[in-house]
């Protein structure tokens, strides 16, 4: 990667922080509350789904209902995490994360695209008061579009030349991939990747790029 970098486009989950504890506690409860009494998620299990969009992870998670059957469920999934997520202190940002981007933001510009639902880029830049050091934000939710789709409406609407993507899934290095933009691997995060242009152990090793 030799070219200068003008932006940092940035992932959530398995990136910045790790919600899935919190996730998973609520999922259960908006599953079982919908009457599917044996089923239990774990944090491990969302794990291996994030980084998916919605209706993708409903297929996967839930794959004996219709789809409205899942989309139901999962409706309610998300109602409940927002609860969670308002309720706790989300004390769950990888080592370094707001650290770096503030300092980050004083001399590149940072986005955040996700395969989240609406509201969940939003909830993280409150609880980590990480708002300012923001310039835009995408994801799922508001679009009905996957990661690469949404890289490259940041990219266009932002006039962004030469962004890199940091995530840690092979979805994420795929939507890189597809957008046409260096991906930098967060080995540290929740999955593997076939390939990258940098790796990263740490978030604070983004601050190495500049």
């Amino acid at each position: 990667m030799e070219r200068k970098i003008d932006s940092i486009i940035l992932d959530v989950d398995g990136t910045l922080w790790d919600s899935t504890g919190i996730v998973a506690g609520a999922w259960t409860r908006a599953v079982r509350e919908c009457g599917y009494t044996g089923v239990t998620v774990t944090a491990d299990m969302l794990k291996g789904l994030f980084g998916l969009t919605m209706a993708a992870i409903a297929a996967r998670l839930l794959p004996q209902l219709s789809v409205e059957e899942q989309k139901r469920v999962m409706d309610l999934c998300c109602v409940y995490e927002q609860e969670a997520l308002e309720a706790d202190e989300c004390r769950i940002c990888y080592p370094g994360v707001e650290e770096s981007i503030r300092e980050l933001s004083k001399s590149v510009r940072l986005f955040i695209v996700s395969n989240c639902q609406s509201g969940y880029i939003e909830l993280f830049l409150e609880k980590t008061g990480l708002g300012p050091c923001i310039a835009d934000i995408e994801c799922y939710g508001n679009t009905g579009l996957g990661k690469a789709d949404n890289i490259r409406l940041i990219m266009e609407r932002n006039g962004l030349a030469a962004p890199v993507y940091v995530g840690d899934t092979q979805g994420d290095c795929d939507a890189a991939d597809q957008a046409g933009v260096p991906f930098v691997y967060a080995e540290y995060g929740f999955g593997q990747a076939d390939r990258w242009d940098r790796k990263i152990g740490a978030f604070a090793e983004l601050e190495d790029l500049l």
